[in-house]
């Protein structure tokens, strides 16, 4: 399923993020950028120790990722321009603002491809496993965030053409697809 907002096509697939075909992709990070388990760890596998070197680095600066910020890397051993590295909230009942991160983590992992000139991002679902975000409001927040990205001053040249959902389980890409055809809807109305 695909839907295009101000010149920007938004998609949502089953899939590994790591053999995803595009500029850059966004890793569900912890605030130390160690390679964790999920996502994560399967970006730092694949990307080999490049990747884990580039967090040490960022980890010695500035002590790592914040909730809701974005960081990047080198790809490594993958043939991406950048692995951007946001650290979603862990889900504590709805009302420790996990909603405003988690929108935080989409809309600076955006920014900062925009501003590493990509084109093309993919997203994994940020924050559904181990921090137990609920899937379906996770979803939400996510396809939110975009559409207000796209739609707004941010992205004032249509610098990114292509925003895809890669997700690992059947589950989380049902929920996508069917926000996206949602999405369309609307759009189109």
């Amino acid at each position: 399923m695909k839907v295009t907002i101000n010149q920007t096509v938004i998609s949502a697939e089953q899939g590994d993020i790591t053999s995803w075909s595009g500029d850059c992709i966004v890793n569900a990070a912890n605030t130390g950028l160690f390679g964790g388990g999920g996502v994560d760890g399967a970006i730092h596998r694949a990307g080999g120790p490049k990747i884990a070197e580039e967090c040490a680095l960022i980890r010695s600066r500035q002590g790592g990722c914040l909730p809701g910020e974005a960081v990047a890397t080198g790809a490594g051993n993958l043939p991406f321009r950048a692995v951007i590295h946001t650290v979603g909230p862990i889900w504590k009942g709805g009302t420790a603002g996990e909603a405003d991160i988690l929108t935080k983590c989409y809309i600076n992992s955006l920014a900062l491809a925009a501003a590493l000139s990509a084109r093309s991002v993919a997203f994994p679902n940020i924050s559904t496993g181990i921090y137990g975000f609920p899937k379906p409001l996770a979803c939400s927040v996510a396809m939110n965030a975009v559409a207000e990205y796209v739609n707004g001053a941010e992205q004032e040249d249509g610098v990114l053409e292509r925003i895809d959902f890669i997700c690992y389980e059947g589950d989380n890409a049902r929920l996508y697809q069917e926000a996206l055809t949602n999405m369309g809807k609307s759009v189109s109305e």
